[in-house]
């Protein structure tokens, strides 16, 4: 090719790309009810920033934590809407919609975290995300950590199934939580997170139940004495996205997305892990006095109440099998 040739082609490329409007810049807002602080906000934010790079800029995500956009049902809705594109939602909170969310809360279902993440990575997980997609979300592959659940009280230990007779524990507004802590005879009382705080201080209701790191972020030891070891549910935050708006996105930008906040997810685990090993002795300064539970109390209560055959219904055989496949029978 003539030299002269050769400028003049490059040119004319150089000048189509230039008056080539460039693609406008996506701006997705990601909501949720946890604190700025927590290793779920601070994990997303990082992977929002790679996922800004990646992108030359053109999807931006900004988060708004701490129910800054609305309580969790709002939160949902608005996903469901387009109005918000992205949202990290409690499965006990997202089963109002997606009725299989809630089963990695069963009670005492998982006995451990290898469990959990071989389960909600793998077939239960699996389930799960195809029931999500059918109710037009998308949910990435790994889900964020919440925890372990305690209880939390400002009028007794709670030491055996016994100690929760008469007392008024705030429980998320879910079926199944609803349900577990009726079951085990505890006066239940459904309040959204943004309201708890205040309950808890004016006595509306004696205690909680939430994972340490949450009773921590959420500054709930300031008004609460007593926290019980007893570990009686494991619960996730579910990545999800609107679907159309999933589907607006490039493959690429898609995998980008995905990449980055599954990495982000595992990532986020690790720092849950070590700050739940951390966070009773800072607790423990702060005020908090602990116990152990004797947990095959609540178990017993549990079966002997029809609990564990009642959600096997519930779920169906497909869900079940699936839960069953990594915690061993449950009923």
């Amino acid at each position: 090719m003539k030299r002269k040739t050769f400028t003049t082609g490059s040119a004319a490329v150089l000048a189509s790309i230039a008056i080539r409007p460039a693609r406008a810049a996506e701006s997705w807002k990601f909501a949720h009810d946890l604190t700025a602080d927590h290793p779920i906000n601070v994990r997303a934010v990082e992977a929002f920033a790679k996922i800004r790079h990646d992108t030359n800029g053109q999807l931006d995500i900004r988060s708004f934590p701490n129910n800054a956009l609305g309580g969790v049902t709002a939160m949902l809705t608005q996903l469901r809407s387009g109005a918000i594109e992205m949202h990290a939602g409690a499965g006990g909170v997202l089963d109002s919609v997606v009725s299989v969310a809630s089963i990695e809360n069963v009670a005492y279902g998982f006995p451990n975290r290898q469990t959990v993440f071989a389960a909600m990575d793998g077939d239960l997980g699996a389930v799960i995300r195809a029931a999500i997609l059918d109710k037009g979300m998308m949910s990435l592959d790994k889900v964020w950590e919440n925890g372990y659940r305690d209880f939390t009280n400002s009028a007794r230990p709670i030491r055996n199934v016994k100690d929760l007779a008469g007392l008024k524990i705030r429980v998320s507004p879910s079926r199944l939580r609803l349900d577990t802590f009726r079951s085990m005879g505890a006066s239940i009382s459904p309040l959204p997170s943004n309201e708890l705080y205040t309950a808890l201080q004016t006595h509306v209701v004696d205690g909680q139940e939430t994972p340490l790191v949450y009773v921590e972020t959420q500054h709930y030891y300031e008004v609460q004495k007593y926290a019980s070891l007893s570990h009686h549910m494991w619960s996730g935050y579910w990545n999800l996205v609107n679907l159309e708006k999933w589907k607006s996105l490039s493959p690429q930008f898609q995998a980008i997305l995905s990449a980055r906040l599954n990495e982000a997810a595992v990532r986020a685990r690790h720092d849950t892990d070590i700050l739940a090993q951390a966070v009773q002795e800072k607790l423990s300064r702060q005020g908090l006095i602990f116990n152990a539970v004797d947990v095959a109390s609540f178990k017993a209560k549990l079966v002997a109440s029809g609990y564990y055959t009642r959600w096997k219904a519930e779920f169906g055989d497909k869900a079940w099998t699936a839960l069953e496949k990594y915690t061993g029978k449950l009923t």
